[in-house]
């Protein structure tokens, strides 16, 4: 599903400042969707708060240097991703457990002074991420699922081939991103990619990295 399912086609469709979740390792990506188990008192009252207005929250990873601010929260990266709440439910041990679907990226202008207990942001959207006409044409699809059958096939796990053989080009590549099991730098590396034919390149880039990397683990072992 695009981004524009949710008629934003333009930056003025979208709130240049956002409540921002920060987490490590989160990768939401335009289109994709991402389960989250909401349990933080300040998060919890985030997300009452979004749902009642535009339903959009900021997801972001801490900087990756341990840097905190004065009042002991981390620093943040420059970049993450809106996501629109399209599900949520209680648990009923007060938690709720949402789905976001991914709108576009945005680049932190500052954080904003505010007396929420969430952290909020002046953001610039990418409106780049909201041209429904993104295809991933440049996208080279032979080597980007020859890659993930090779990931596949070393970690003994299966796909389900025929929705993959169904799947667009720009779909494929976001969610094979964000199911990728690699670490917060890599995949901040994913996200800021510029354009899907970079994202995918990096994905396979690094997919090879981590195969030959285990492949001589494996031969040490042996010796």
């Amino acid at each position: 599903m695009q981004a524009g399912n949710f008629n934003y086609r333009r930056e003025s469709d979208l709130p240049s400042a956002v409540p921002v979740f920060p987490l490590t390792g989160a990768l939401l990506l335009p289109g994709g969707r991402l389960p989250l188990n909401i349990f933080e008192p300040r998060y919890l009252q985030m997300i009452d708060e979004a749902i009642s207005g535009s339903r959009l929250i900021g997801m972001i990873q801490p900087s990756f240097d341990g840097a905190l601010r004065a009042d002991d929260e981390p620093e943040i990266c420059s970049v993450g991703c809106l996501g629109r709440i399209t599900s949520l439910a209680e648990s009923g041990d007060g938690r709720y457990l949402i789905s976001l679907q991914g709108v576009c990226r945005f680049r932190v202008v500052k954080e904003l002074p505010v007396k929420t207990p969430y952290r909020q942001c002046k953001v610039t959207c990418f409106v780049g991420d909201l041209d429904e006409d993104q295809t991933g044409d440049e996208v080279d699809r032979p080597a980007l699922l020859a890659t993930f059958r090779s990931y596949l096939e070393a970690n003994g796990l299966e796909a389900d081939w025929e929705s993959v053989s169904r799947a667009e080009n720009a779909m494929l590549v976001n969610a094979l991103s964000m199911m990728a099991p690699y670490g917060p730098a890599e995949k901040q590396a994913l996200l800021e990619a510029p354009d899907l034919k970079t994202r995918a390149e990096t994905l396979i880039a690094l997919t090879e990295m981590t195969l030959a990397r285990d492949n001589d683990d494996f031969g040490s072992s042996l010796q």
